[in-house]
């Protein structure tokens, strides 16, 4: 015969403070692991939702990122003509020769400033990003000092508003648009003309990769293999997405640490649900007593304590989340260390996530009432009437 459940639920309420005590506890420890989830999520997102499966972007050999290749303007001539390049309806090919680098922004979060990925392109790079549209103000004019910025900058870099000016190179630069590429790593970059730009970074001659899209995702992928394995051009070529993919590295060490953080917080809460139990088992031994009396089984009192621990782990699990449910779509950065700058991203506190945070809660609980729970059901029924 088992114990029915509302007797856990009376003791829960009965012992109120105890209750809210060890719920907040685990809530804080799940609060925790849930944050570092939700960051790692966002900026994941914003990794893999960047490039297009068309788009093959080339760089020097050896390379690894954009900030560090050197790509010639004749290279870029002889790439173009690479059979396999969808061509626009003016019959050009698609293929955008781009600048990379870094400034430095004051940002609400970083006084001293954050480095900012400014991008150096013309218009065909433009509009070979299908998902890129304009959501204020329009792009800059060739030729003129004038840039277009990412509208995650907007929210927290205090200079990169519409209409201010940015001081980087040899003058400043008019703040004239702002884009949206969606959820994309795009939205925290800086678009200029590219000649304007190279030629104030005194790169007129050497830039930084290339970007070509490819007629379909089979001639896309013969173009890397063609691109990389061309020993005169000297080049390495990867789709766009992979590229953007491996640079969710950036996110290890805070994966690592908040794990690590979060452990630590678990086994703390572990105990403290433990010490609760335990407390619960010798304060209720008459009643264990009684209900053993009244025909309970040993497996039925450790059954109901059991259950009793993962209720209390349960409703830390599901005030962890409320915590941290307001961080949803919260717009924070994170160094990239491929790119050298900062990657901004929306945390995401997913249902999927939720839920992870709420059974992550129930093993603490199932851990931290196993042994009270025992404990309890091992109890003789003479000794346990007569403590008090």
């Amino acid at each position: 015969m088992a114990i029915p459940i509302a007797y856990n639920f009376r003791n829960l309420i009965v012992r109120k403070t105890t209750t809210i005590m060890t719920a907040l506890g685990i809530a804080l420890t799940v609060a925790v692991l849930l944050a570092i989830l939700a960051m790692l999520h966002g900026l994941r997102t914003a990794l893999v939702s960047t490039g297009d499966p068309l788009h093959v972007l080339v760089l020097r050999k050896g390379a690894n990122s954009e900030l560090v290749s050197n790509f010639t303007r004749e290279a870029f001539q002889t790439l173009k003509q690479r059979e396999g390049i969808a061509h626009d309806q003016s019959g050009n090919p698609m293929a955008s020769l781009e600048m990379v680098t870094v400034i430095n922004l004051v940002s609400v979060d970083a006084p001293d400033g954050a480095n900012v990925t400014v991008r150096g392109l013309e218009s065909m790079g433009i509009s070979m990003r299908k998902n890129l549209k304009l959501v204020a103000g329009r792009w800059f004019t060739p030729g003129r000092r004038e840039v277009a910025v990412g509208e995650s900058l907007i929210k927290r870099f205090p200079d990169a508003q519409l209409g201010k000016r940015l001081r980087f190179g040899a003058a400043d630069w008019d703040v004239v648009g702002v884009m949206s590429s969606g959820q994309s790593a795009t939205n925290t970059e800086i678009f200029a003309d590219l000649n304007q730009l190279s030629s104030d970074q005194n790169r007129a001659a050497v830039l930084s990769s290339a970007l070509v899209r490819a007629a379909d995702p089979v001639a896309a992928r013969a173009l890397v293999n063609n691109i990389s394995n061309d020993q005169q051009l000297n080049m390495d070529a990867e789709m766009e997405k992979e590229y953007y993919e491996k640079q969710t590295s950036s996110g290890a060490l805070l994966r690592y640490l908040g794990t690590f953080v979060a452990v630590i917080m678990a086994i703390g809460s572990a105990f403290a649900a433990m010490n609760t139990m335990y407390a619960a088992v010798a304060r209720r031994s008459k009643e264990i007593g009684t209900l053993r009396v009244l025909g309970f089984s040993r497996f039925s009192i450790l059954t109901s304590f059991f259950a009793e621990s993962l209720l209390l782990a349960t409703l830390g699990g599901v005030i962890g989340c409320l915590l941290v449910l307001p961080l949803n779509g919260t717009t924070t950065g994170v160094g990239n260390f491929v790119t050298f700058s900062e990657t901004d991203f929306n945390l995401a506190v997913t249902p999927g996530i939720m839920v992870s945070g709420v059974l992550f809660a129930i093993v603490m609980g199932a851990v931290g009432g196993l042994f009270p729970a025992w404990s309890a059901a091992k109890k003789q029924i003479l000794v346990a009437l007569r403590q008090v």
